[in-house]
């Protein structure tokens, strides 16, 4: 880990809290604080949850889905449109494939059932901080498979018929293994690099493809087919 890393490690994550029952929101809150986390704000329905998110702007947004005046999906995509950089970690009770869907489509970074322990959930949120996908075991697959069974529809024909963006070497490899599932850290892992450099050319590559978050870029990645392997279709195309 470089120097670079470990003082990203010491700061401080902003979190907000996001639920409609307050004992549970409470519980949740004060796990968090007493893990390390800078707890700045809570909200217990969807309006007001919409409100305090933009304007204490947390790094991390633990939000439950079923929430009064507004549901969880539509806080995501409000609070996700207006700072792109505000990651959403789901709370929710629901193992639903339907809500997972939806909340992942609606911009959420990761999605965690209610059962998981304080461990768990303190984990969570520290990865959903620097941009990895984190789901309930079992959810990664078939967000996976959502997003195979969307890139099979042709997308829509660029305006003009503009070329697409030019990535370089490192940046193909990173989204090459960003669109298998691996976490940041595996990446780097990998690629014998630092945490912080994945992240880079992670940022690099977004602002090049002109996309939001992690999971439009696992989307293009699979529809640009970097989630096979290259010589595994050189094969099959022979």
């Amino acid at each position: 880990m470089t120097v670079g890393d470990d003082l990203a490690a010491q700061q401080t994550v902003t979190v907000m809290v996001v639920d409609d029952h307050p004992m549970w929101r409470d519980a949740v809150a004060r796990d968090l604080t007493e893990a390390g986390f800078q707890v700045v704000a809570t909200a217990g329905d969807g309006p007001e949850a919409i409100r305090r998110a933009k304007a204490a702007r947390p790094q991390v947004l633990v939000l439950d889905l079923n929430l009064p005046g507004a549901s969880g999906v539509r806080v995501c995509k409000e609070v996700v449109a207006g700072d792109p950089a505000m990651r959403v970690l789901v709370l929710s009770a629901s193992g639903e494939h339907t809500d997972v869907l939806e909340a992942v489509k609606s911009g959420a970074t990761g999605y965690l059932l209610k059962s998981a322990g304080r461990e768990e959930l303190v984990a969570a949120v520290r990865r959903t901080a620097v941009g990895d996908p984190v789901f309930t075991p079992g959810l990664a697959g078939l967000v996976l498979g959502e997003y195979r069974r969307l890139a099979t529809v042709p997308p829509p024909a660029a305006a003009g018929g503009a070329a697409a963006p030019r990535l370089t070497e490192r940046e193909t490899e990173v989204l090459r293994l960003v669109a298998k599932g691996l976490s940041y850290k595996q990446i780097a892992q990998r690629l014998v690099i630092s945490h912080r450099t994945v992240q880079n050319h992670v940022q690099n590559t977004l602002g090049k493809l002109q996309l939001h978050n992690r999971v439009e870029l696992v989307r293009y990645a699979i529809e640009a087919g970097l989630d096979e392997d290259p010589q595994a279709r050189e094969d099959s195309a022979m």
